[in-house]
């Protein structure tokens, strides 16, 4: 939201700078919009950083307000699953490079890495159409900057996804003996489905903010969307022309890489990697620029 009293000028307004002590007026050419543009989401992010640590803190604080277990139960219940995987499913998932020894723990592994892609999704989907709504007290009254509310959101689930993938990891680590070298790209993983996600978050807030339908239709797709993703099963065991339609579910990208840097010690295929780059980047920017095209719109419907 714009200061009302030194409101943002158009991108495309004339700018003063100084050349040899005199005034010149310019103008930002198309190339210089587009930089602005690209920018603007990590400078606002910077700019509001404080607010960023101190609403993320708060929110950390109170996932677990009232638990006399507190911050156990985000490490129990992922640990509970991956043993229900390990146990039941060894042997059921036909896994690639299946003449290859497989121990139980693998089997397990490949699945609650599909799971931890997907949870991280569904935990944004699910809350996403509803974030505005949650901080409209403050975006009425005060100068808040609502599209900071995503970044926020996003990181808030990090926390528990993050949470997940160690364990991932440590159990790799306990029961193999040691990690593959391939693990240290997680960070690159990280950070491209971070993007993504803060993306979707931005775009479904926004369409949240107008119409109750946005969190009915998540939560009627999310639980679907999970048996159209190859959590529970391996994608390469499909036909090629089915193999090539389930990569215009984005999420597939993700499980792939994450499964072949911390379960197959492989590196992914380079045009998985090219491909989910590009979708997590064209999410994230047209999600950003969707949400403040309405943002002026939106403290007057929540």
């Amino acid at each position: 939201m714009t200061d009302p009293i030194h409101p943002l000028p158009p991108a495309d307004a004339p700018f003063l700078h100084i050349v040899d002590g005199r005034t010149v007026t310019a103008r930002r050419g198309f190339s210089g919009r587009v930089v602005k543009f690209l920018g603007e989401p990590f400078a606002s992010a910077w700019h509001h950083r404080d607010l960023i640590v101190a609403i993320l803190q708060r929110e950390l604080r109170e996932r677990f307000n009232g638990s006399v277990a507190g911050w156990v139960w985000a490490i129990f219940s992922p640990l509970l699953s991956l043993v229900t995987y390990t146990v039941f499913f060894s042997g059921a998932v036909t896994l690639p490079n299946s003449s290859a020894s497989r121990s139980p723990i693998d089997y397990g592994l490949f699945i609650f890495g599909g799971l931890i892609a997907f949870n991280f999704f569904s935990e944004m989907a699910y809350r996403a159409p509803s974030l505005l709504h949650e901080y409209a007290h403050y975006i009425k009254q005060t100068m808040f900057p609502a599209e900071m509310l995503s970044v926020i959101s996003t990181l808030r689930a990090t926390a528990y996804a993050a949470i997940g993938l160690a364990l991932m990891l440590l159990c790799q680590l306990v029961f193999s003996g040691s990690l593959h070298w391939t693990v240290v790209l997680l960070p690159l993983w990280f950070l491209t489905f971070l993007a993504f996600l803060t993306g979707l978050t931005w775009l479904l807030s926004a369409l949240g903010a107008f119409t109750r339908d946005t969190a009915y239709l998540m939560m009627t797709l999310s639980p679907v969307l999970m048996f159209a993703t190859p959590v529970f099963f391996s994608h390469e065991a499909l036909s090629p022309n089915v193999k090539l339609l389930m990569y215009a579910n984005i999420l597939t990208g993700f499980i792939e890489i994450i499964r072949d840097l911390v379960v197959f010690g492989r590196l992914p295929s380079a045009a998985v990697c090219a491909w989910t780059m590009f979708l997590s980047a064209t999410t994230f920017w047209i999600g950003y620029w969707f949400f403040r095209r309405q943002q002026d719109g939106i403290a007057d419907v929540i």
